[in-house]
């Protein structure tokens, strides 16, 4: 097996780079062919440098092209790839991706938003063939200028949800190579979009307090909430948690759950207090907080509880696991035991939570006091 770069001389001086197959392989209508012509053109005597430089692009060029089909060829008589595959929908991949990692309705929703901004991004047309290096950088870069899609204002999207979409994209493309739908790992030379850090939001004890004392009639929503402030537990968990989750021992209430997120096992202590949250006990199976429903409406509702409460933070859901792990810290617990709590697997990604302005940092602030 070989594949050559050949040359053939057309009109205007010009010659034509083509591929060269030795044996012949199946070209794109199924029938054998020894010729693929790249649509690059050489000068044939070169007047200039510009010319110059020309040819030698275009000869760069088709000697990445040839590497890249004589990989394939071989990849092909290893078993290791279908030359088919160029032609497999990369949107209908996509949508198989997606439902094999849904996890929740919010991490679903996720996930097909990343989906909506790769078929805007194409025009609803792009097939495996397609996936290359040049189309990850080129739909980095859409991802990092592009406005919100079906907003009614013309807000750029946010760099962290630029982050969230792309890293999706990313497993995509990586399960495709995995699934020997790509050559190569089209990923390997092109950088992630970095996150910005954000702004995060908690309560303070005394807010979390008038929250508690503040009417708030939505189901089981309240309650929810507080009880996420009360042991860090994210929505997913939260949402899904069945009565037979909840134990008890000599020590006290806790939690035994496979977090959605991470799948990780977690055995986790929860006060009194919060236990009283949960209301009257059902059957084991049936799920604790029945009424929850995840919706832009309810977070409307959300937001209106704490402006009754005189609170003018904006807190969604996600944001009573930060007073949590806020709450924690200012009270002195160590950061390694929260990051346990919180069931993170790095305590790289718990660090987070000390750079928001506790009460020990106010304490510190003011160590040192001089007679001004």
């Amino acid at each position: 097996m070989s594949v050559k770069v050949r040359t053939k001389e057309v009109s205007g001086g010009r010659i034509s780079l083509y591929l060269d197959y030795f044996p012949p392989v199946k070209g794109k209508k199924g029938k054998p062919t020894r010729r693929e012509f790249l649509k690059r053109y050489n000068f044939k005597k070169p007047q200039n440098e510009v010319e110059k430089r020309v040819n030698r692009e275009n000869m760069f060029f088709a000697e990445t092209i040839r590497l890249q089909r004589e990989k394939e060829i071989l990849n092909e008589i290893d078993g290791l790839y279908n030359s088919a595959s160029k032609g497999v929908d990369f949107l209908e991949y996509f949508q198989e991706v997606i439902e094999r990692r849904m996890q929740t309705d919010s991490n679903y929703n996720n996930w097909m938003s990343a989906k909506k901004y790769v078929e805007a991004f194409t025009d609803g047309k792009c097939t495996m063939g397609d996936i290359n290096e040049d189309f990850c950088i080129r739909f980095r870069e859409y991802l990092l200028t592009t406005k919100r899609l079906n907003a009614v204002s013309n807000l750029r999207l946010s760099q962290n949800s630029a982050v969230s979409y792309y890293n999706k994209f990313r497993c995509v493309v990586k399960d495709a190579f995995a699934d020997r739908y790509l050559t190569h790992n089209v990923l390997s030379r092109v950088k992630s979009i970095p996150a910005k850090e954000s702004k995060r939001e908690f309560l303070t004890l005394e807010e979390l307090q008038k929250l508690a004392q503040t009417h708030f009639d939505l189901g089981d929503m309240k309650n929810a909430s507080l009880f996420s402030a009360l042991t860090g537990l994210r929505w997913s968990d939260v949402s899904n948690l069945k009565w037979a989750d909840i134990q008890r021992t000599e020590s006290g209430y806790f939690i035994h759950i496979i977090q959605q997120k991470t799948k990780d096992v977690m055995l986790h202590p929860i006060s009194d207090k919060a236990f009283s949250l949960l209301g009257k006990k059902g059957k084991p199976d049936e799920k604790v907080f029945k009424d929850l429903v995840y919706s832009d409406r309810n977070n409307v509702r959300l937001r209106q509880w704490l402006a009754d409460a005189g609170i003018g933070k904006r807190i969604s859901f996600h944001n009573f696991r930060h007073t949590y792990a806020t709450l924690l810290l200012n009270n002195g617990t160590d950061i390694y035991t929260v990051s346990k709590m919180l069931g993170h697997k790095n305590i790289q990604t718990t660090m987070i939570y000390s750079k928001i302005l506790t009460e020990t940092k106010v304490k510190a602030a003011n160590v040192i006091d001089i007679e001004l």
